[in-house]
């Protein structure tokens, strides 16, 4: 899907700016705003074979920089083969995660159940019943878990052991 066909001109110009900056805050100083939308079912359907393979975060990490740096397109069967090879993933991971339907009925139940709570975007943080949706500053993350509820603790120094206390 087209940005331009859905957010007015000014307002992607904008958009592109704050998300520039943002970007800037990470080391990402060559970021450039895309001009559409992903679908990105297939994409996740892979990441199912990924997880199967012990390769989740080697293909997660892999298929985000192809395509916020690497301008890859991850509708792609090109594309995908080289980010799963990337990645480790056996020769037919593609193949697989379009043949067998079990990857895309995972996709799918993830996001009925998404859209049922109210999801909006990826990536969404839920704490109780409160929820944090698209990519935040560490700020931003720290007082919505506040506001859910949660409390910050001193973690341990680092290099000492951390013990969780026992119930009796």
């Amino acid at each position: 899907m087209l940005l331009d066909e859905l957010i007015p001109p000014e307002r992607l110009r904008g958009m592109a700016e704050s998300m520039t900056r943002f970007a800037a805050q990470f080391g990402i100083d060559d970021f450039r705003q895309k001009g559409r939308i992903p679908n990105t079912r297939r994409a996740l359907a892979l990441a199912e074979v990924a997880r199967e393979q012990g390769k989740l975060d080697a293909y997660r990490d892999r298929a985000m920089e192809a395509h916020w740096r690497d301008g890859m397109n991850l509708e792609s069967d090109q594309d995908l083969r080289r980010i799963a090879a990337d990645a480790g993933l056996s020769a037919d991971a593609v193949e697989r995660s379009r043949s067998d339907p079990k990857y895309l009925e995972r996709i799918d139940a993830t996001r009925e159940e998404a859209n049922a709570i109210g999801v909006t975007g990826i990536p969404t943080f839920i704490i109780g019943n409160v929820g944090l949706s698209g990519c935040q500053p560490y700020a931003r993350f720290e007082e919505f878990a506040r506001q859910a509820g949660a409390r910050r603790r001193d973690l341990p120094p680092p290099g000492s052991e951390f013990r969780v206390p026992s119930s009796g």
